[in-house]
């Protein structure tokens, strides 16, 4: 945690508490938009429009209609717009696709699933869904069966959003309480977009969890001394700080979140002085 594009999300409102419609309409975690709704940047596909059917051309129309509503959070309008697609070309998997990615949004995990497994049933080899729909169960605490698919995915030569499947499969360890397999996968992830503040936050804080306080603090302060640092990120800062007695470094980071989120959960529990609440 692509809804791809990434790099347009990023940000002092990223994502880390992982919730399904907050993590794919922000591009961050579990989510990628399927390669012809035209806004996965990640999508190597070619050209669409090119030699197509005429109903395929218009159902391939409503649903980047249904992808830019989806993005903008309007996502009944988004529904409507994918049931329109669908209606056209009941055979366009990409529909059904990106309808379980509404469904998900919208919490409504059971209709998400059944329009993934037809999406995957139309096309078995396609990553990105394996991709979503092993999110999805990840989300329904089906954990086993959420890392099978997560490893075919990345086992597909082509795959371009190995990072997003790594940390989603490292988060999706982390719930299941594989803290070892996490810290090692989202260790992969971080290779490849170490820019990432999703996988750099939930490494440190399995670190730091497993008192490996050096570790941890190289991870958060890569974070916290970037533009991407939020109230999550200072406070587990300031405890990493603490725990290796830098105070002047925990007193700067004290000082940033008391000013940038005076208000914050993180900022009462700092004057609280409740480290290890």
């Amino acid at each position: 945690m692509t809804l791809s594009g990434t790099d347009r999300s990023r940000g002092a409102r990223w994502v880390l508490a992982m919730g399904i419609a907050a993590a794919c309409l922000a591009g961050l975690v579990g989510c990628s938009l399927p390669a012809s709704s035209g806004l996965d940047a990640d999508a190597t596909a070619s050209p669409t429009g090119v030699g197509e059917p005429d109903v395929r051309r218009r159902a391939r129309i409503r649903l980047e209609l249904a992808a830019n509503y989806m993005q903008m959070g309007q996502t009944e309008v988004a529904l409507d717009e994918v049931r329109q697609a669908i209606a056209t070309d009941p055979s366009y998997a990409d529909a059904y696709h990106l309808r379980g990615l509404v469904y998900m949004s919208l919490g409504e995990l059971s209709l998400a699933e059944d329009s993934l497994k037809r999406a995957q049933g139309m096309k078995p080899s396609d990553a990105d869904i394996m991709h979503n729909y092993g999110w999805l169960l990840c989300q329904r605490q089906q954990y086993e069966q959420a890392n099978q698919l997560f490893e075919r995915a990345l086992a597909v030569p082509s795959y371009a959003s190995r990072s997003k499947t790594l940390m989603s499969q490292g988060l999706c360890h982390q719930r299941a309480g594989r803290v070892a397999d996490a810290q090692q996968t989202l260790l992969k992830a971080y290779e490849i977009d170490a820019g990432n503040p999703v996988v750099g936050y939930n490494l440190a804080s399995i670190l730091f969890d497993r008192g490996e306080n050096k570790r941890a603090q190289f991870y958060i302060r890569r974070i916290n001394n970037s533009d991407l640092a939020n109230a999550q990120s200072l406070w587990l800062g300031i405890k990493v700080e603490r725990a290796l007695d830098e105070f002047v470094a925990m007193r700067q980071l004290g000082d940033q979140l008391r000013k940038r989120f005076p208000n914050a959960k993180e900022t009462l529990a700092f004057e609280r002085g409740a480290f290890n609440e």
